[in-house]
Parts: structure tokens; C-alpha cells; sequence
């Protein structure tokens, strides 16, 4: 019997817990996890580096054709790869962040990554997550997920995260910058944020990790996944 192909594309503002809750998710249905951010935070990474402004979107735009971003999996973990480095732990600063955010508003960026993410999702099944994964990059996935939750509980959950790491933080300026964050991610002209019309909206304010998944799980079954 020929083998299901699924997809499921999981949208969201930033700190919402997309790659948490995809990755879990990934796991307990034999899925390949793919974390689009993390892809545009290697190309922020890249112009950090180069020490290009995140502003000068035409910089940035000729830039980027020198970033070669590749993923791989290792023991179940998505690594990635910028012009032959793993710099999983890199990206993950809120100054790359940031960047991030500015930088993925350009179309050359968009564009550089597109086709790299549409080809991890054709032959196998999958669970991308991103900005505008159901909108842009796989409008014909099987299931789609919009995933918020409210800018203070985002920003509560980034404060603690950084406080465990050990990393001196204001609340106050985590939310500020969620806030900004959602401003420009929503607005930007290139494949803005937004829920697709047929996703199914989870907002996990208030819910367990663990509901979150569940309700995906449940949300990917009704849509005709076939589970063990």
C-alpha cells in the first residue's frame, strides 16, 4: 500500500511555542520536524557577521545569495547548517532574533529559502512551522494551524526561558518587543502574518503543552491523517 504523504503547517506569531509544540508533535507521529525560523535567523546570523545593517534591505538582498542554508537531522534533532556550520546554538539570541525579523520582510530572502522548504516537504511527511507556512510556502498542506497566544503570556514564557539560562532580562521590554515584533511581521508586504482561511485557530494562552499537541493531533486526524 502506498504510504500517506501529510503535511501540516503550523503558523503563529512569534513565542507562541510553534517549535515546541511542532517538534513534540513530530515525534509522536513519526514526522520530519522542519523549523523554517530557524532558517531566517541563520540568514540574520550571516548578516550580522558580514556586519550588514538589518535595515538596508538591498545589502541584505545581495548578501543572502552567499548564505547556503541547509538542515539536517541528527538523532532526531533538526541541526542547521550555514555555509557548512552547525550554528544551532547560535541563532537563538534575541539580537538574531530580532534581526531575523526585519530580514525575513525582504522578498530575496523569502525567495532564497522558498524553494529549500518546499523540497522538504515533497515525499515526505511533515510538520513546518513558521510565519507563513499555510499562507505562502505549502497552501495545500493536508492541515493547517494558526497558533497564538496572548503577547504577555509570550512574553512571560521568553522571560523564563532566559532567566533559566541565566540571562538578564526586563519583562517589561520582552513584551515591548513582541509587541514590535507582531507589528512588523503582520504588516511587512512579502507573505505577511496571517491566519489562512482554513486553518484551525489554537490559542494556547491557557492551555498545557501537551494540549496543544493533542489538539493539533486531533485537528491533522479530522483532516484524514491515519494513525497507528
Amino acid at each position: 500500500m502506498e504510504k500517506q504523504i501529510f503535511r501540516i503547517a503550523i503558523d503563529g506569531p512569534a513565542g507562541a511555542g510553534k517549535s515546541t509544540i511542532a517538534r513534540m508533535a513530530a515525534g509522536k507521529l513519526g514526522f520530519i520536524y522542519v523549523d523554517t525560523g530557524a532558517m531566517y535567523r541563520a540568514i540574520a546570523l550571516f548578516c550580522l557577521r558580514q556586519g550588514i545593517l538589518p535595515k538596508d534591505e538591498e545589502a541584505v538582498s545581495l548578501a543572502v545569495k552567499e548564505a547556503q542554508i541547509t538542515i539536517s537531522h541528527v538523532g532526531g534533532e533538526q541541526r542547521i547548517m550555514l555555509n557548512g556550520e552547525d550554528v544551532s546554538g547560535q541563532i537563538r539570541t534575541e539580537e538574531v532574533g530580532n534581526t531575523a525579523s526585519t530580514v525575513s520582510a525582504y522578498p530575496a530572502v523569502r525567495a532564497h529559502l522558498l524553494g529549500l522548504q518546499r523540497n522538504l516537504a515533497a515525499g515526505a511527511s511533515v510538520i513546518m512551522d513558521g510565519r507563513d507556512i499555510g499562507t505562502c510556502v505549502l497552501p495545500d498542506a493536508e492541515t493547517k494551524i494558526f497558533l497564538t497566544a496572548s503577547p504577555s503570556v509570550r512574553a512571560m514564557r521568553r522571560f523564563k526561558e532566559l532567566k533559566e539560562k541565566g540571562i538578564m532580562c526586563n519583562l517589561q521590554e520582552i513584551e515591548q518587543d513582541i509587541i514590535e515584533r507582531d507589528q512588523r511581521d503582520t504588516s511587512r508586504a512579502a507573505a505577511p502574518l496571517k491566519q489562512a482561511e482554513d486553518a484551525v485557530l489554537v490559542d494556547g494562552s491557557d492551555m498545557t503543552i501537551d494540549q496543544v499537541v493533542n489538539a493539533i493531533m486531533d485537528a491533522a486526524i479530522s483532516h484524514g491523517l491515519k494513525v497507528k
